[in-house]
């Protein structure tokens, strides 16, 4: 076993989080371990007791108890990234500086690793390096099914930047989406509170978002308030229809929930808009039929953030996936028929 180490955190590892840090330190620490290290007081900061996802700030020292000697031997070598998935994650680039990278997402590809989850675009930062000595870092998320623009940082200093414009909803999201039916009115907002439902099996699958009334939120653990704009932009009689829309608020699967809450679900979109929803098109749950594909038709259109380092606004932009491209064919829309911002007037 090693000793009790007592470690100065450093002025290019600030704000970052206690569990993100040690893991770095050392890489053998599962990150079960390290949460019962904090539960059971061991692991401290500055002598006070801490929760792994505690940020850390330069100057603080950390004490780590000790560790057994198998943690300080290097594990081997990871895997490269294979020349396919190098290239794959490479194409996705759809904006890149010294500061920041932008992906176009493509569905079906998870941000981060979870239950069975094996290749993402967190696995796959190596490829992202571009000359970097570090790999870039995620600093938000898009669902597994969602497609679209993904930000990352390149560096620490940006990282911090940009998460704390997230955090602080210093950006602007666009997403646009095929539903089932046509929402009235055409602009509108949603406002309901949000609270996770239990799901079923060891890893809680199923989980999903509950929409409440706002009055109910103050009384429901758990519960947070959200808040979606939304523009309907083209529709196929009372079928279906194209939609944009803007999350004021940044909750779990809060487009998705919101959508199915108003009898709109998003197409593909089994999670919310199963056969059992509410559906106020024409045909049922979350699927038109026909030729239109089942994946999820939900993509994060455009984001607008200021720039970490040059203070400047960016606009990003993605075009469509595959699948949805497809849709869009099928009912005669092209990309450039929708405004740049749909929410300019609401501003």
């Amino acid at each position: 076993m090693s000793g009790v180490q007592m470690i100065t955190v450093g002025a290019e590892d600030g704000d970052q989080r206690l569990d993100r840090w040690l893991r770095r330190m050392f890489p053998h620490v599962a990150q079960g371990r390290i949460e019962k290290m904090c539960r059971k007081g061991e692991l401290r900061v500055d002598g006070g007791r801490v929760k792994a996802s505690t940020r850390l700030e330069a100057g603080q020292v950390v004490r780590v108890p000790p560790l057994p000697d198998a943690e300080h031997k290097p594990l081997p070598d990871k895997p490269r990234v294979s020349d396919a998935d190098a290239k794959m994650i490479q194409s996705c680039v759809i904006y890149r500086d010294d500061h920041v990278l932008a992906l176009n997402k493509p569905a079906g590809l998870p941000v981060q690793g979870g239950s069975g989850q094996t290749r993402h675009v967190d696995g796959l930062s190596e490829a992202l390096r571009f000359g970097q000595d570090e790999n870039p870092r995620l600093v938000h998320r898009l669902d597994k099914d969602t497609s679209g623009v993904l930000l990352l940082a390149r560096t620490r200093e940006a990282a911090k930047g940009l998460t704390a414009a997230f955090r602080h909803r210093n950006t602007r999201k666009i997403y646009w989406a095929l539903v089932a039916g046509v929402p009235t009115p055409y602009l509108g907002e949603i406002k309901t509170g949000l609270v996770k439902a239990p799901g079923h099996g060891k890893q809680g699958e199923g989980e999903k978002m509950i929409a409440i009334h706002l009055n109910e939120v103050d009384s429901t653990p758990g519960a947070k308030r959200a808040h979606t704009l939304y523009a309907t932009l083209y529709r196929v009689a009372g079928r279906a229809a194209w939609v944009a829309m803007e999350p004021v608020t940044g909750r779990t699967h809060q487009l998705r929930a919101h959508m199915a809450g108003i009898g709109h679900p998003i197409i593909g979109d089994g999670k919310y808009g199963g056969s059992g929803q509410e559906n106020l098109g024409d045909g049922w749950g979350a699927q038109l039929g026909g030729i239109i594909s089942k994946k999820l038709h939900l993509h994060a259109r455009r984001l607008s953030f200021e720039h970490p380092v040059t203070r400047k606004v960016v606009t990003v932009t993605a075009p469509l996936p595959e699948h949805m491209k497809d849709s869009w064919d099928t009912f005669g829309w092209t990309e450039d028929l929708a405004a740049d911002d749909p929410f300019e007037e609401l501003q």
